[in-house]
């Protein structure tokens, strides 16, 4: 029983010491992975990554890409020092890369090394859509998601190897074994991340309005990413991500919201 409170006891300190704070939402986030280790680690991997593919340069749509990245970035700047956290990006390093690529998708790397696939533009349609998309890319990196998920997997992990350790039984160890790996996906890993991406909707949100974007595209957006799916997902209990409706849904009702925060920065129009 000792041995058992002590791994308990064991988890729940490190839990506590490795906590950090999401500025946007003032709550406690795990961070068992300081972004000291983290970020060297993953910038050296983007540029690994943009060796192995090929990154597009000069071109139109390569400049937007880096131009909307920039004024993104700048906007975190200024909503950050606005509510007190002031040098919060000293350690970010954006940089903002086209990819050929048909793959739909977009995705930044903790540190703020962002990813577009050319596949995403014809959806993204305007400088706008690809704002919307880039605010929520960017979004993901200040609250640091890329820190907590693998967090989250040290947990997990931990759990299980203390399940392991307490557990002598051998039939109440197997039954451990094959459900703790489902349950704790589905009712844990599962809309933790959905969590996020939510998360990252709302704030990417707010940084478009302030960049000059119209918030009101976003939900447009996901109408293109709607039709673009063909209606062909995975129930939303089960995915990583809200389902294209949820996300309509929420993007919509969010966006005066965030043009009321624009315009505590004097942005009171948007660029067309």
């Amino acid at each position: 029983m000792k041995f058992k409170l002590s791994i308990i006891t064991s988890l729940a300190v490190v839990f506590f010491f490795s906590c950090a704070t999401n500025p946007f939402t003032g709550n406690k986030t795990m961070a068992f992975v300081p972004n000291s280790q983290l970020f060297p680690t993953a910038f050296a991997q983007y540029d690994q990554f943009l060796t192995e593919n090929k990154v597009v340069n000069g071109t139109k749509d390569a400049e937007m890409i880096k131009r909307v990245g920039q004024r993104i970035a700048v906007a975190a700047e200024r909503w950050l020092n606005a509510n007190g956290y002031q040098g919060y990006l000293k350690d970010y390093k954006w940089e903002y890369n086209l990819v050929d690529d048909k793959t739909v998708n977009a995705w930044c790397m903790p540190g703020g090394k962002i990813v577009f696939y050319t596949g995403i533009l014809p959806i993204a349609a305007n400088e706008t859509g690809v704002a919307a998309i880039m605010g929520h890319e960017v979004a993901h990196a200040l609250a640091n998601h890329g820190q907590q998920r693998m967090s989250a997997a040290y947990l997990q992990a931990g759990i299980a190897i203390a399940g392991n350790v307490v557990i002598k039984d051998e039939q109440s160890l197997n039954i451990f074994n094959q459900s703790y790996g489902i349950a704790s996906n589905v009712g844990g890993m599962l809309p933790f991340s959905r969590s996020h991406e939510t998360q990252a909707d709302e704030i990417g949100l707010r940084l478009m309005a302030i960049a000059g974007y119209n918030p009101d595209e976003a939900a447009e957006l996901w109408k293109r990413m709607k039709a673009n799916s063909g209606g062909q997902a995975p129930p939303e209990f089960l995915s990583t991500h809200p389902s294209n409706d949820t996300r309509i849904a929420n993007l919509t009702k969010w966006a005066p919201e965030a043009k009321k925060e624009a315009a505590k920065f004097g942005i009171t129009s948007f660029r067309e």
